[in-house]
């Protein structure tokens, strides 16, 4: 191991923060809501990371249905599914979303979550007008500390030796996911809002592989767990959504003044017809 490497090692002792972060959080006003605007049933799919569930991203989930976001959880008890089927699978879930609140949803990722919704964004950005990706490693998915890169390599030997529910080393380097990595690589679409929020002090990821080119980036002092309890991190998360939930209405305002325009210059075809 060379000694740059060892030099750009994440910190992992950094995560015992989590704990002071959480309780920073319960104290701060965001908690409450203070300060966020009402979501007005905008759709938020939130996509929890490696080795995590629903249940990681349960306070942020109760906190936006509490400032009247149509927040929904990914239906992950752990994020360990080949990524290609996972990513098939929230695709529906963003399609339920958007058909129910008649307007694109926002994903919030964290770690692989925010893979996840880099790539349906790629994918679908009839049904996605956003994404906020948390402490996600999108340029380089491998770049972590040991522990947890060894964590990912475990899982993907009992997922080839056939453990049901797991992804397998062929996710990373072979057929299955073929999609799945170049819709990861592919050029953001346009239209789409993407901001990136990363820690320098991250305990896990490189941040260095957080700064997507094709994102807004938003630094913060978190730990790479406490990214979704940090008040900085629901800051950001709130603001975006405000942005795009105006970003959307000016969308679909402009789509019924044009389908109005075409309905009113029909109208007049068929007068001077008759």
């Amino acid at each position: 191991m060379t000694a740059l490497s060892l030099l750009s090692r994440p910190p992992l002792w950094r995560e015992s923060r989590v704990g002071l972060e959480l309780a920073a959080l319960l104290r701060d006003p965001v908690f409450r809501g203070d300060g966020v605007k009402d979501g007005r049933g905008q759709p938020v799919l939130l996509i929890p990371g490696f080795l995590a569930g629903d249940d990681s991203l349960t306070l942020m989930t109760r906190w936006l249905r509490g400032t009247n976001h149509y927040a929904k959880r990914a239906g992950i008890r752990m994020n360990v599914d080949c990524s290609e089927a996972a990513v098939q699978r929230l695709e529906e879930k963003v399609e339920v979303l958007v058909e129910r609140q008649g307007q694109r949803a926002a994903i919030v990722g964290q770690s692989r979550g925010g893979h996840f919704a880099r790539v349906l964004a790629t994918r679908r950005p009839d049904l996605v007008g956003g994404i906020v990706t948390l402490g996600s490693p999108l340029t380089e998915p491998l770049a972590l500390h040991p522990v947890s890169r060894a964590a990912v390599y475990a899982v993907g030997a009992l997922g080839t030796f056939g453990v049901k529910g797991l992804f397998r080393h062929s996710c990373l380097w072979g057929d299955c996911c073929t999609d799945f990595w170049a819709d990861a690589e592919a050029p953001f679409p346009k239209g789409v809002r993407f901001l990136s929020v990363y820690s320098r002090s991250d305990g896990v990821v490189r941040w260095q592989s957080c700064l997507d080119p094709q994102a807004e980036h938003l630094e913060i002092r978190a730990s790479h767990i406490g990214m979704g309890m940090h008040p900085r991190s629901w800051r950001a998360v709130a603001s975006e959504l405000e942005r795009l939930r105006k970003s959307e209405a000016r969308r679909l305002a402009a789509q019924k003044a044009r389908r109005r325009s075409r309905a009113a210059a029909k109208g007049a075809r068929i007068r001077r017809a008759a």
